[in-house]
């Protein structure tokens, strides 16, 4: 699988499209994708025709994450 789902209603929060996204957690659009594969990155919906967003939520959420990490090391 690619890591893209179809986005389930009802949906709560904002959704951002790749730009946001990169510009959120500096990383390129490859990079996203392969973390997206490899489950270490939010995985984004699909919201009609080529559309792909993610949830604001969850990409602010995987930033403290990887904050969270930092701090511990």
């Amino acid at each position: 699988g690619t890591g893209v789902q179809t986005c389930a209603l009802p949906f709560s929060g904002r959704l951002l499209n790749l730009e946001e996204v990169r510009t959120i957690v500096c990383l390129s659009k490859a990079m996203i994708y392969r973390k997206m594969r490899g489950g270490s990155f939010p995985k984004s919906c699909k919201v009609g025709g080529c559309s792909t967003r993610w949830s604001e939520r969850e990409v602010q959420d995987w930033v403290a994450d990887q904050l969270g990490q930092r701090a511990a090391a």
